[in-house]
């Protein structure tokens, strides 16, 4: 199959971008607007800020600060019924990727009916959602440009991926850095290398194309050297907004190349240990990275050279080594514990999620084919 490639969001990105709200207000010609924001963030003066200049926006507002992590179809659904009730035209979502996703899926049901489980899976719908405005406040998910959105079914407990290449990224995305000063620092770690790895697993997935591989590795760049600097003052607004935009470049490709052996392994360990997503990928990383390599070596030498730790005359050996030695650094300068160990994980459950992992069919992006004793190994030595 022939690679191409597809973004529809417009990106704005800068510090003081939200002051564009209004412009982007009248643009969409809005009347009746849903302001999907995380309760937390409501009460900073970035959400406020929001709120008052959606207001000067001359819009009718209704907000809705039901967010938490890992959202569930009953936080969709009662965000529908408000939007419903309201004759809502445009959805405005402030926060990180929970927020953004529970926005997402109420914009299907606007207009398409049902309920979420019915559009699970790929392009399962047909009438465009509510037109979104996503302004994220972790620079993380890379949801605003993304293709997907992640709902619970609290029924089940199940995880459910509605993907729509076209239709499903935010209208708009606003990237101001000054909506992550009041992020805790764990919080931006963890945000921070999940968009790293989203780079990295886009740039070594077997899906990638020329495009993907120029975004990813800018992204890899730039959140290698900027994260750090945010994670440990989250008022430089410089490291902010790199990191920001990174995390975006990435979220831009890795719904088109697929992900590989950290996200699925994150994914079962996550869900086992009660991890938060960016956790449980940076306590996967480092391993998977090292069991990759073998079968790309030139990709990781050449992410050696987007981290700054070689140049491109290094032998590829010693790139390879590089790029892995740095990183395990990058997750050590964040402050991420060493090893499954650290975060009460069990041995005695590691096959049953070897299993699950395998299950899960990663092979189809990762560089390196994974058997289910492979992921035993793994999931031992990220122990």
């Amino acid at each position: 199959m022939m690679p191409s490639f597809f973004c529809p969001t417009e990106i704005h990105p800068g510090n003081g971008a939200l002051q564009k709200l209004p412009e982007l207000m009248q643009r969409l010609q809005s009347k009746s607007v849903l302001l999907v924001i995380d309760a937390a963030v409501l009460k900073t003066p970035f959400g406020q800020q929001a709120q008052t200049l959606l207001g000067q926006s001359g819009v009718s507002v209704q907000t809705y600060d039901h967010v938490e992590p890992d959202p569930g179809d009953d936080l969709v659904l009662a965000g529908f019924e408000i939007a419903h009730s309201h004759h809502v035209d445009t959805i405005v979502a402030i926060g990180g990727g929970s927020a953004i996703d529970i926005a997402k899926a109420i914009g299907i049901l606007v207009t398409n009916g049902g309920k979420i489980q019915d559009y699970e899976g790929i392009d399962r719908y047909t009438q465009a959602p509510l037109p979104l405005i996503a302004v994220p406040t972790t620079a993380g998910t890379g949801s605003e440009v993304s293709g997907s959105c992640v709902i619970t079914d609290k029924a089940s407990g199940r995880k459910m991926s509605i993907r729509h290449a076209r239709m499903n990224p935010a209208r708009h995305a606003i990237l101001d850095p000054q909506g992550l000063a009041t992020v805790p620092a764990h919080v931006a770690a963890h945000a921070g290398i999940d968009a790293f790895v989203h780079a990295l697993e886009s740039y070594t997935s077997r899906q990638s194309n020329a495009i993907t591989d120029a975004l990813n590795l800018q992204a890899i760049e730039m959140i290698s050297a900027s994260l750090p600097l945010y994670v440990h003052d989250r008022h430089n607004a410089n490291a902010a907004l790199q990191t920001l935009v990174g995390s975006t470049l990435a979220g831009m490709t890795f719904g088109q190349t697929g992900l590989g052996n950290v996200h699925c392994m994150a994914r079962f360990v996550g869900a086992k240990y009660g991890l938060s997503h960016g956790l449980s990928n940076a306590l996967c990383l480092p391993v998977v990275a090292r069991f990759n390599a073998a079968a790309v070596a030139p990709r990781y030498a050449r992410v050696a050279q987007a981290m700054r730790v070689c140049t491109p005359d290094t032998p590829e050996e010693q790139g390879v080594t590089q790029a892995l030695q740095a990183i395990e650094r990058l997750c050590l300068e964040v402050g991420i514990p060493e090893g499954l160990r650290a975060v009460g994980a069990n041995t005695d459950d590691f096959a049953q999620i070897a299993k699950d992992c395998l299950a899960a069919g990663y092979n189809r992006w990762n560089p390196r084919t994974t058997t289910e004793a492979d992921f035993l190994a793994l999931l031992h030595d990220a122990y």
